[in-house]
Order: C-alpha cells, then structure tokens, then sequence
C-alpha cells in the first residue's frame, strides 16, 4: 500500500486571459482527479486529493502534512496559465517526490507548440508546414503555404482558442483571427496548412518498455462545416459539433498504416522524453502522418480517449491506474 498524493490544479473563476468558456476545459482536472482517486483507493492504496490553487505555500503544506510517497500529477498548469505545467511538475523534483506522467522539460516543450514543430522537424517527423505571426505587429509568411489555413494559439490545451472559424480560406480570414489570438489570448498566433486527412490517435504507455495501445480515429459527421476537433467538440455536450465528433477505436485503418503511425508515434513519444503516458495526435493523408500534437499528460478521465483505448487493448481502467502508478513508482530517481 503507498500513500499517494492525488494533486490536480484549481483555477479562478475569471481571467483576462483567454476566453471564459475555457473555465470548462480548466476544471477537468478535478474530475479527472476524483476518478483516479477512486481507482487507487479500489486498489488498496491510500491515495488523498490535494488541490493546487492560488496559494502554493499551501499547497506545499498539504504536502508536508501528508508526506505521501508518490504524487499522481494530474496539475494542468497554474492558476488558469497551461503554460505552467511544466513549474508544477518541477515542485515534484524540489521535493524528491516521484510523481506521475512526464517530466518537466517534456512538459514544457509539448505545451509550447512552436518548438515543438520545430524540434520535430529537425529530426525528419512530418508536421504540418507553419508560419507564426508574433504578438505586437502581426507580421506572418505565409509563402509555401497552401490554404486552407488553420490559426491556433500554441500555448493552450484542451482545443482552447479552436473552432470552426479557425480553418480559413482567405487572407482577410487569416488577417482577422491572427487578430483574435492576439487580444483574447494574449500571445503568437500558431498558422499550419490544414491538414484534410484523417485524424488518428496513438496512446502509448511506459518509460523504458513502451505499450502501443490499438490507435483510435475521430471521425466528424458531413454536416460540420470543419473537419476539426475544437473547444465545443470536447466541452459542449449540446452542440452539434460535440454530436458529430465520434472517436473510434480501433481505428478501422490497414494493418500498415498502423504500424506507419504507431512508429511515428513512438519516436516522437521517445524524442520529447515522455513518461509513463501519451497521447500523439495524427493526420493521414496520402499515407503521410503528420504529428499535430503531442499530448504528455493527457486526460486519463474514464471517458476519455486514452482510457478507452486501453479498454479496447484490455485493461480495465483500475488496470490503466495501476500501470501508470507502477510505472512512476519504479523510477530510481524522481526526475
């Protein structure tokens, strides 16, 4: 039996970063929390929730009173920033304290979706072609590009600052949402080729020996105008892009094709230095998978994509907890 910290990240109820539907999306973590502690506490263990909010000296106190011997990291950033997962995984490291999921700099480089791409380009993985237009002036290349065009803000999680309006056809769409990110989330606007393929999950699990678990694929219904998965597909129940959004899995591909993804997978799963669980987001097309995104840490809420990839693989969800927690538990170090 291990006495394990649950730690998941409260966020306030207003901001002036970001738009205020993004609330939702912020308080997954406590769900996902409330499902893990459950699993852990089926499984002998005895786990406590201790949330992370404004305050992190009392976060730390939590801690301290406790004194668990691991943390499951469920903390997707800091007081409504995502951009600072990264901080909070580090607090683990300061402590000595091993913990769940991916390490800091992992973190750190998948939030951050420009260096991403750029570090999956220098190592021959295929990702949409991109441009950025930085903060202040605007200024973007687009040369190389073909439209449509998807404009995304690279900081964010969770299909925050994504919609329908964000694929566009014309220069004076691009000019108007590059302007959106700008003021309503307060930093570069991310302008990728949109990729029309299909789009393919790849979950893996491990640190030294991987599990590639069955991809899945989202398929959209004719009627959505985008062919995305945005902000309401994940977070609007009522909205007809949420009831047109329909993952898969397995994906209904050839055995070659997944065996194309599952690799590409894997090496970028391996290049960012993820731990014990991912998600790597994929489009197909002309038997090209090019990496959208690579997700350390993603929701392991029982509903979700990962979960049920691992219910199609066999697991059981107390199963996925437990290899995840023995996985973290069996590192020599903490970091």
């Amino acid at each position: 039996m291990m006495r394990i910290a649950v730690c998941y990240n409260q966020t306030p109820e207003y901001s002036n970063h970001g738009e205020v539907r993004d609330r939702i999306a912020d308080r997954g973590s406590y769900d996902q929390a409330k499902a893990v502690l459950q699993a852990l506490h089926q499984l002998g263990h005895q786990p406590e929730l201790i949330s992370l909010a404004d305050n992190l000296m009392d976060f730390l106190r939590k801690i301290e009173r406790f004194s668990p011997d691991l943390a499951f990291n469920l903390c997707e950033g800091f007081w409504g920033n995502a951009h600072l997962e990264m901080n909070v995984a580090g607090i683990f490291e300061l402590l000595h304290l091993p913990s769940s999921g991916s390490p800091p700099l992992c973190l750190g480089l998948t939030q951050d979706k420009l260096r991403s791409k750029s570090l999956l380009l220098q190592h021959g993985l295929p990702t949409p072609p991109f441009c950025v237009a930085k903060l202040g002036n605007g200024h973007h290349d687009t040369a190389g590009l073909n439209y449509p065009l998807i404009v995304k803000p690279p900081f964010e999680d969770a299909s925050q600052g994504i919609e329908a309006l964000s694929v566009i056809d014309t220069s004076q769409q691009l000019k108007q949402r590059i302007q959106f990110i700008h003021d309503v989330y307060r930093q570069p606007a991310l302008i990728e080729e949109f990729i029309d393929g299909r789009e393919i999950n790849v979950v893996i699990l491990g640190s030294e020996n991987l599990t590639v678990l069955p991809p899945a694929e989202i398929t959209f219904a004719p009627e959505l105008s985008r062919k995305i998965v945005c902000f309401e597909s994940k977070w609007a129940p009522q909205s007809l892009a949420y009831r047109g959004t329909i993952p898969v899995c397995p994906a209904t591909i050839t055995s070659a094709e997944t065996r194309l993804v599952n690799n590409v997978g894997q090496q970028a799963y391996k290049l960012f230095g993820c731990r014990d669980y991912a998600r790597v987001d994929i489009r197909l097309r002309n038997q090209i998978p090019y990496i959208l995104e690579v997700n350390a840490n993603p929701d392991i809420s029982p509903d979700a994509g990962l979960a049920c990839a691992a219910g199609v693989s066999g697991l059981t969800y107390n199963q996925l907890i437990e290899q995840i927690l023995e996985s973290a538990s069996q590192r020599k170090e903490p970091y």
